[in-house]
């Protein structure tokens, strides 16, 4: 799964609805009734949690990991555009500079990569992990074993010739201080478990050697007060989807919600093998020593803080830590409820058949959501056919194919416990309802998000399956019986393209279907003109919980 980071609370005031605009010519000066933003696509939502509980040298803690995410903050900045100062610097307008924050560039995330800030054309597909000129065909002939490394840069040497150049090497300054920062902060963590990933942490920012602090974080069980920093997901990078951007996550824990969890995750070794696929594609025995919890998120920096937000982690993505030991799966409920309330609901009352609109719950949301990220751990990890690893042989699909399986098999999850007669929280009809309100509120991150574009694909997979009917007033009915045979059809489909390492069956396959056809846009465009947020933004920092 980090707004203007530093620690500078974000308020937006929105008291005009604007409507969005293809053209990014018109100036942002201009006094005009259409702007090339459109500031109403955020919902504000204030990120704060009860922290009285915690300790003075707790909340002392914090203050140092506020300024450790900023500074990831700062790095992602320059992966994603550049110089923030400097391209801030040239938006006189105050309302399209905060659009411009949100996006972290000109180019609108939510809209398909749409440049809204006139002079700019489309985004590189590689970002700045890449230089501007390089070819595919020069890339994949430069003889270098670490071009492929999810912690290198690609750049010029003054031969013109391309060379790497490591994360800690490029942001030196930064990763100095982030990691001095940490190993601050462990001194004064009450939590020995969450002190050694601190300087183990340290460490690998230091030397862009993730595994030991992976394993590390992988280990903590009862620390109130979490860390995610460095570099993480590799969605930026839509060139190859090699390089992992910076980001940072702070989180406290919401024991109550934390202890529902946790008795899933014994269930996981059995489930693995059970999945409805040939026995090649679940060979992989994943690590199960798995962390089912919940917990309030107070700050996003850098690449989750995007545009769309993110409301679940699974974490680490190293398949080596994965295979050995699991992965932690964690629930940001508070952020997931603001989504619920503020733009699932609204979506459901105008798309969901009225007798359905039951079903809509936020413990059916947060159940879905919560099996989506204990999927990513799940199935297969690299091929069966010596192809490598299922991330590095889809290359730049990978993401959009990772998002549909995770959320696909996180379904076919929840139906599997359900049957077993150990997962009750919910009348298994909310889960598929809520499931199908969730692909219209997915789907408007559109074609430039992974989640977006693996919504569209299952989306017109259901259509295909009659998964769900859609009634003469525009509003939808879930077949439930055929939704679960689709379920399970499309669990096979994509587990067997992992496995495989099956780049053209992922691409033809996008390209057919990862794409709105028009009867959709059509009920997308009512969401859309009826103002229903796409996402959320936050007010966050130390301020708002109270910290000095």
């Amino acid at each position: 799964m980090f707004k203007k980071i530093f620690s500078i609370v974000i308020v937006l005031a929105v008291a005009v609805v604007m409507n969005s605009c293809e053209n990014a010519d018109n100036k942002a000066t201009e006094e005009t009734t259409e702007t090339p933003y459109n500031m109403a696509k955020y919902a504000n939502f204030t990120l704060t949690t009860d922290i009285s509980q915690l300790s003075d040298n707790q909340k002392e803690m914090l203050l140092l990991l506020f300024k450790a995410a900023d500074l990831a903050d700062e790095i992602f900045w320059l992966q994603n555009i550049g110089d923030k100062e400097a391209f801030l610097a040239t938006i006189e307008d105050p309302a399209l500079r905060q659009y411009a924050i949100i996006n972290y560039g000109p180019w609108d995330e939510l809209n398909n990569l749409t440049p809204f800030i006139e002079g700019y054309g489309p985004k590189p597909a590689g970002a700045e992990f890449y230089p501007p000129d390089m070819t595919k065909g020069e890339f994949n002939s430069f003889d270098d074993e670490n071009k492929t490394s999810l912690y290198t840069l690609i750049r010029r040497n003054e031969e013109r010739e391309l060379t790497t150049v490591w994360y800690h090497e490029a942001y030196k300054e930064r990763t100095d201080k982030m990691s001095a920062l940490l190993e601050e902060a462990a001194q004064l963590a009450d939590d020995p478990g969450f002190a050694n990933y601190l300087n183990l942490r340290a460490v690998a920012l230091r030397t862009d050697d993730y595994f030991e602090s992976d394993m590390a974080w992988i280990d903590m069980k009862d620390n109130l007060i979490d860390l995610v920093i460095g570099p993480i997901e590799n969605y930026t990078d839509g060139l190859y989807g090699y390089k992992a951007a910076h980001e940072a996550y702070i989180l406290i824990k919401d024991v109550e919600w934390s202890e529902k969890l946790a008795k899933y995750a014994a269930f996981l070794p059995q489930l693995q093998t059970e999945l409805p696929v040939d026995q090649a594609y679940k060979n992989e025995v994943p690590g199960f020593d798995v962390d089912l919890n919940a917990y309030d998120v107070v700050y996003y920096a850098g690449d989750c803080n995007m545009a769309g937000k993110t409301i679940a982690i699974n974490l680490p993505n190293d398949e080596r830590v994965q295979l050995e030991k699991g992965t932690r799966k964690l629930q940001l409920k508070n952020a997931m409820q603001a989504k619920f309330d503020k733009i699932l609901v609204p979506i459901s009352e105008m798309v969901i058949t009225p007798e359905q609109r039951k079903h809509i719950t936020f413990t059916a949301f947060f159940s879905n959501t919560m099996f989506h990220e204990v999927s990513h751990g799940m199935g297969i990890k690299n091929t069966i056919n010596g192809k490598g690893s299922a991330r590095k042989a889809l290359k730049e699909k990978y993401s959009a194919i990772e998002e549909g399986k995770a959320d696909i098999l996180g379904l076919y999850l929840v139906t599997k416990l359900n049957e077993m007669g150990e997962f009750n929280d919910t009348d298994l009809m909310d889960n598929y309802v809520t499931f199908m309100a969730g692909i219209f509120r997915s789907v408007r991150f559109g074609a430039s998000s992974a989640h977006g574009m693996a919504n569209m694909l299952r989306f017109n997979y259901f259509l295909e399956k009659g998964a769900f009917s859609r009634n003469d007033d525009g509003t939808y009915a879930v077949d439930m019986d055929k939704m679960k045979a689709a379920s399970t059809d499309l669990t096979q489909k994509i587990l067997k393209i992992q496995g495989d390492g099956d780049y053209e069956a992922a691409a033809n396959w996008i390209a057919t279907d990862g794409v709105i056809k028009p009867q959709l846009q059509a009920d997308l465009d009512k969401i859309n003109d009826a103002g229903v947020p796409v996402d959320i933004v936050f007010t966050q920092g130390p301020e708002v919980l109270g910290l000095k």
